[in-house]
């Protein structure tokens, strides 16, 4: 199988373009790239703030207040 159209290698590589597989598709996967890393920085945002919601909540003022006294 050839993902850059040759199918031999004895050829005068001076003609020889790119060899690199999906040649052409480099701006296309650099725009899904882009996208998954905002993606996962959106992601990311979201859990961490639920996370400090809950932490928030369940936090007691009377116990550290305590525990901050006793030191």
């Amino acid at each position: 199988m050839s993902t850059i159209g040759y199918d031999s290698w004895a050829v005068d590589l001076a003609d020889v373009g790119a060899i690199y597989p999906f040649q052409g598709t480099e701006v296309l996967m650099v725009i899904i790239a882009v996208v998954a890393w905002l993606a996962w920085h959106v992601y990311q945002a979201k859990a961490e703030s639920a996370e400090l919601k809950e932490r928030e909540a369940a936090f007691d003022k009377k116990a550290a207040s305590k525990n901050i006294e006793g030191y």
